[in-house]
């Protein structure tokens, strides 16, 4: 017993040195479970005990009560407001469209009263950004946690990644989604952590706790895997984040030893390796298509901004650096404009950026200060309190805007921009941990959207680039499909309503029949069996 208990400090200890912000193996059982119990016993953590009802609806733990006032007034100056108003269709002038109904814009076209023969894209956002996805369906269900669920650039596949140790690939191109494919992992320890297609859709990537990432074929099996080394180490090693490069000639990753990695796939090696954060490298993304701007986001908090094209392991520096975030970073998503972008938190917040406003020395020191002032483990803890009360901002922070909302806890919750050729980028989406996707305002940074349909955390999310529906991969064990579904008029208010126009044609009794009508729905809704019609219920 004495032995377990030493075991059992020593491993807090290293936790302590090492606080992961990330999916650490040592959340596999006889690991956390040691860990678990030793925290228990010091009083540090205490259970939080999750329960379902017979609809297995989610009920903890429960929502902390998140009272956030957006301040808008660096986002209204920027260029990213005067952006997104313009694709968005916010932009037009009250000339083109003199009236705001969908109906309205679709009579004056055929009219001809407008400049414009058909609609633009930003019309056409104005439209589709009425009818948010709402309601949805089981696309499948897995025998484990589901980890990642991403799109192809040209939205044909889609590909999930879960910790039953399968990757499978489905045809996005029709409704039906079909799995057209399965893939096996290789050397997974905790579970796949993440996934990339290559720009032309014919391969893919994945990384697990191993020293390769692994290659495979969109079209190929399971047993034709070509590892990708990147380090020779037997220490716990993990890629937590990877993307490929526009032309698809470069793999790029960060890994939890703080260190980001290019893969070279001509040379078919490693050509460059850096030290980017103090801590875990949570998230890595291209700024834009050059592919020459590099963002990383860090568990230290910071978002560091590296140039490819200068960038040596001899003397890597950035080219600047972000900070605002008080803990670390879950994930960042580029805009694809080379300017703004968008990261989660640990600190319960999205901010959106411009990288060409970065943050002073004095404002990266205060970050590092806070993270390292944070006593809590995200994995497995509840949010602190003076997280979600903060209200006045980190000094120095340059950030453009704040979104609060969502909560991140458990695991590294991503979130993105919507689409450009439908929404015109207007929204900022996100995983959360209660089992939600949020939806937010970019322009306003109120939630657009709450879709409540999943019991257990939300990882990942992807927005169809062509079509209005997002994907939620879910700890759940379930990859959710929603969609806009409206609010349908029953087929008796439907007819009865049809009788009354036609009655009106051929009597004059408009009193007695909207008397009539009334009856009948009140008599439907106390028997709904009955069918009688209006005129007769008199």
């Amino acid at each position: 017993m004495g032995s377990n208990n030493s075991r059992s400090r020593r491993m807090v200890d290293e936790e302590s040195r090492h606080q992961s912000g990330s999916e650490d193996e040592s959340d596999q059982e006889l690991d956390y479970a040691a860990i678990l119990q030793s925290l228990i016993n010091s009083g540090s953590v205490h259970i939080i005990t999750s329960h379902y009802d017979d609809e297995d609806q989610y009920y903890g733990p429960p929502l902390p009560k998140i009272k956030h006032k957006p301040n808008t007034e660096d986002l209204k100056a920027s260029e990213f407001a005067q952006l997104t108003k313009q694709a968005s269709g916010l932009g037009l002038s009250k000339r083109k469209m003199p009236q705001n109904s969908i109906g309205a814009m679709l009579l004056n076209r055929e009219r001809g009263m407008c400049t414009y023969s058909s609609f633009s894209y930003a019309n056409k956002c104005k439209i589709a950004n009425r009818y948010l996805p709402n309601k949805m369906t089981v696309l499948d269900r897995y025998a484990g946690k589901a980890f990642c669920g991403i799109y192809s650039k040209d939205g044909e596949y889609f590909i999930t990644a879960s910790q039953d140790r399968q990757i499978r690939l489905y045809k996005s191109g029709d409704n039906s989604y079909k799995c057209t494919n399965s893939f096996f992992a290789r050397d997974v320890g905790w579970s796949i952590i993440d996934v990339a297609f290559s720009p032309d859709r014919e391969h893919f990537v994945y990384s697990t706790w191993s020293s390769s990432l692994h290659q495979c074929s969109v079209l190929g099996d399971s047993d034709h895997q070509e590892p990708l080394c990147l380090v020779n180490t037997g220490r716990r090693f993990c890629v937590f984040s990877v993307i490929f490069s526009s032309d698809g000639k470069e793999i790029l990753g960060g890994a939890n030893d703080g260190y980001i990695y290019v893969y070279d796939r001509l040379s078919n090696r490693r050509s460059l390796r850096i030290r980017a954060h103090e801590y875990d490298v949570n998230s890595v993304a291209f700024a834009d298509d050059t592919s020459h701007i590099i963002y990383s986001g860090g568990d230290d908090g910071l978002i560091k901004v590296w140039d490819r094209r200068t960038l040596t392991e001899a003397n890597p520096k950035p080219v600047g650096v972000l900070a605002g975030h008080r803990d670390g970073i879950t994930f960042i998503d580029s805009r694809g404009d080379g300017r703004h972008l968008i990261s989660n938190s640990k600190d319960q917040s999205i901010k959106l950026w411009d990288v060409r406003v970065f943050s002073a020395q004095s404002a990266a020191e205060n970050t590092l200060r806070a993270v390292h002032d944070q006593t809590w483990d995200y994995r497995w803890q509840e949010v602190p309190k003076k997280l979600y009360s903060s209200k006045n901002k980190l000094e120095g922070d340059t950030s453009i805007m704040t979104y609060k909302g969502h909560v991140v806890i458990k695991t590294l919750v991503r979130c993105r921009f919507s689409p450009v050729d439908t929404t015109g980028q207007r929204y900022i989406y996100t995983g959360c941990g209660v089992g939600r996707v949020v939806i937010y305002d970019a322009l306003t940074g109120k939630i657009k959207g709450e879709l409540s349909g999943h019991n257990a955390c939300v990882r990942d999310v992807a927005w169809h680039p062509y079509k209005n529906e997002i994907m939620s991969s879910s700890w759940d064990s379930i990859v959710g499909r929603w969609r806009y579904v409206g609010k349908e008029i029953s087929p008796f208010v439907r007819r009865e309503s049809e009788d009354l126009s036609l009655n009106k044609e051929t009597t004059h009794q408009p009193q007695s029949l909207r008397r009539s009508l009334r009856i009948a729905l009140k008599r439907q809704r106390e028997d709904p069996d009955s069918r009688t019609s209006p005129s007769n219920t008199d």
